[in-house]
């Protein structure tokens, strides 16, 4: 049924998508939002929700979640420069103090809103042990890529070669 009535107004369906796939192609082929709006003389904020609605992902490209991580500042300076937005690395310390103080529900509410984070994003790296990153791309509905520092549990934080997920990054980003 191509056309339907919605009070007093009948509305073409065929109409709509047509415009929804034209201001599609104008998008894809790198219009902005603003010059599209005007080829096709409709409002921009109209292009911006539309996008909004039909957005399978929001956040970045690339998250990277690492633990116990020895030098944790080296990394995430590294990781900052290649670009990237979501960044939770802990030392041995900071996991501890993470979950020392926490009740069970609490844990596990900070747990899920951090999966939730991150299962927005393309692509997640994780550092951690083999048991751990297991269990963390079990979880994730992302392109995982693992890199396993040794066997659960690990009681000490461990080096992590900044140049090992860069190169990971930039095999993602190739």
């Amino acid at each position: 049924m191509d056309y339907i009535r919605i009070g007093d107004k009948i509305v073409s369906l065929s109409k709509i998508t047509s415009v929804i796939n034209e201001i599609m192609e104008y998008r894809c082929k790198g219009y902005s939002q603003q010059e599209t709006a005007r080829i096709l003389d409709i409002d921009r904020t109209f292009i911006s929700r539309l996008e909004s609605i039909g957005e399978v992902r929001k956040g970045g490209n690339i998250a990277v979640i690492g633990f116990p991580i020895k030098n944790k500042l080296e990394l995430y300076e590294r990781l900052k420069e290649e670009g990237i937005e979501y960044i939770l690395l802990m030392t041995e310390e900071e996991r501890n103090d993470f979950i020392k103080d926490k009740g069970g529900e609490e844990l596990v509410n900070d747990i899920f809103k951090i999966t939730s984070e991150v299962r927005k994003y393309q692509h997640c790296i994780i550092i951690g042990s083999r048991m751990r990153t297991k269990l963390l791309a079990d979880l994730l509905d992302s392109h995982v890529y693992t890199i396993n520092i040794g066997e659960s549990p690990l009681k000490n934080d461990v080096y992590v070669e900044p140049d090992e997920v860069i190169k990971i990054i930039k095999t993602i980003n190739a």
